[in-house]
């Protein structure tokens, strides 16, 4: 039995691809997708092997009639080959203008038209299905002005000289290997299906993707084509994530019955070990701390395909070691910690390498974070405003600040937060601290504060429940949140450094002013007031906020 099936020749990219996924073992090649089919399905073939995506051409769109063809079996890995297609001659020259026809395969004269139309626009295109063949059977006299294109190692091996390198720049092809088992799930994969022809309906498409978006799966690739018979839409589908985990059957159940309404409409056609066409600069992050948040990182990190290492206090790994051996250094430790941390392994970390602040205080961290690295390490911080029971970062606030040593690293990270749904703002350091004394500190402050006056006043839970209206309950919801949560965490939002104290301070004083004009029953004064804030706050941020509150108390209503 041949273990693995393509189409082309000996020595072509598709057999390189090939060679590159079993080495040296037994390789068939095949005249075209036919005979490879038959090979495959009839179990002749472990394997077969054929491409997919070009990032010069795009899609093949044989897509959707290979996989009508194939009844059998399941895409279970990818070959991603890089290929420096050269154009060679016959006779050794510099002279681009002696070239009159030019020769390839179908797929490289397509990938290589740029050049074409560029440089040898008036040259004749003759494509041949087997390269060594054609060249074999040339007379001396066809040779002159004939070039020829295809990877340089087989120009060479062909007798050829090279006139041009590289004619077609970051030339990559993606090829689809289909075996008769399923692949085991590794823990960054991906799974692909292919529906049926499907009935029209107004938002079908969007209602399929966002049941996964809901899910928090991601989307790597959506392709449709209409059904050549009924002419009916057929969707594409490739999502992060293997069919065996409860997340992916979920989706795809409940698309089938509540969506398309159709039994039976998706198809599986496998799960493999994800391809990432793109290039990705970091292969290891480690964390400095071991808490909730920094696990909740790790384990979307290691969705990513990225190696994450924890170390804290009494892990087995020092963070001395762990620094030693990764490209990005994450420090995510209680907000009192994080400036000594850093003061205290920030000097280990190598030039070239990267630390990533997780925290809520900004300009004393990233100051403390600047002096303590070797100016060639680059240096972020993220304030993520979610906790680690949020479910997927999804519409949650990611607050960024950049320094001017952030690179290629830094960048890499925040486009993680980005694919997974983070709302990125860009703050300065002291801008950062200043709202977040309005959005974390003074709001915290209230609640604890408030807390305090109850039981000052002997206000019990019932003669809340028994006096709130909804705009009263609002801070009551929020008293209640900072009070059956971590304490500490609130403790140190409290006592964050910065600018975000003069926001609590201010507050503190314009409370005094408000209470002594209600105090001396300055109704015109307070009425004035009133008028100039709504001014100050702007007429758009109030309509958007009210119909943001008068959402939230249709809810509350139902449930008081």
């Amino acid at each position: 039995m041949s273990r693995l099936a393509v189409t082309g020749t000996e020595g072509s990219l598709a057999w390189q691809a090939a060679q590159s996924f079993l080495g040296a073992s037994s390789i068939h090649a095949c005249a075209d997708m036919g005979s490879l089919l038959e090979l495959f399905t009839s179990g002749e073939a472990e394997f077969g092997l054929f491409p997919v995506y070009n990032t010069r051409e795009g899609e093949r769109k044989q897509h959707f009639r290979f996989f009508d063809r194939i009844n059998s079996g399941y895409w279970v890995d990818n070959v991603v080959l890089y290929s420096q297609i050269s154009l060679g001659v016959f006779e050794e020259t510099r002279n681009l203008a002696g070239v009159r026809t030019i020769v390839g395969s179908r797929e490289t004269l397509s990938q290589c038209e740029e050049f074409i139309d560029t440089c040898l626009p008036a040259a004749r295109e003759i494509s041949v299905a087997d390269l060594g063949a054609f060249i074999a059977g040339l007379q001396p006299t066809e040779r002159r002005g004939l070039a020829v294109i295809d990877s340089e190692a087989r120009l060479r091996a062909l007798g050829l000289h090279i006139l041009e390198r590289e004619i077609a720049p970051y030339n990559r092809t993606r090829y689809a290997v289909f075996g008769h088992s399923l692949a085991e799930p590794t823990g960054y994969d991906a799974t692909v299906f292919i529906t049926a022809p499907l009935p029209d309906r107004v938002g079908l498409l969007v209602d399929i993707l966002g049941e996964f978006s809901r899910r928090g799966v991601n989307i790597l690739d959506l392709r449709t084509e209409n059904d050549v018979k009924t002419q009916k839409l057929r969707i594409y589908l490739e999502v992060e994530g293997h069919i065996t985990e409860k997340n992916m059957a979920g989706a795809i159940s409940h698309i089938e019955a509540r969506v398309i309404q159709q039994k039976d409409a998706i198809r599986l056609l496998g799960s493999f070990p994800r391809v990432d066409m793109r290039t990705k600069y970091i292969k290891t992050f480690g964390f400095i701390g071991t808490g909730e948040m920094s696990q909740w990182f790790a384990e979307r990190l290691q969705g990513e395909g990225y190696e994450v290492l924890l170390t804290g206090r009494s892990s087995a790994l020092r963070p001395e070691e762990m620094i030693e051996r990764v490209d990005v250094v994450v420090i995510c430790v209680p907000i009192s910690a994080t400036a000594a941390t850093v003061k205290q392994y920030g000097p280990l970390i190598a030039k070239g390498k990267a630390l990533i602040l997780l925290a809520g205080e900004s300009e004393e961290t990233i100051q403390s974070a600047l002096a303590a690295t070797d100016p060639e390490v680059e240096v972020m911080l993220v304030h993520n405003l979610w906790g680690p029971k949020a479910a997927t970062m999804r519409d949650k606030n990611a607050i960024i600040v950049r320094t001017p040593r952030s690179g290629v690293f830094c960048s890499e990270f925040e486009s993680f937060l980005y694919k997974h749904g983070a709302d990125i703002f860009h703050d300065s350091p002291s801008k950062h601290d200043l709202l977040m004394g309005m959005g974390q500190r003074l709001p915290t402050i209230i609640s604890v504060a408030l807390a305090m006056t109850l039981h000052d006043n002997n206000i019990t839970s019932e003669d809340i429940a028994s006096h709130c209206t909804l705009t009263s309950l609002y801070p009551i919801l929020a008293m209640a949140r900072v009070h059956s949560q971590n304490p500490r965490t609130y403790a140190e939002i409290m006592a964050t450094a910065g600018d975000s104290r003069k926001i609590a301070w201010d507050f503190v004083k314009n409370l005094d002013m408000v209470m002594h004009m209600a105090d001396a029953s300055a109704i015109n004064d307070m009425t004035g007031q009133i008028a100039t804030n709504a001014r100050n706050l702007s007429e758009d941020f109030l309509d958007t906020r009210m119909r943001q509150a008068r959402a939230v108390d249709e809810v509350l209503s139902r449930m008081i």
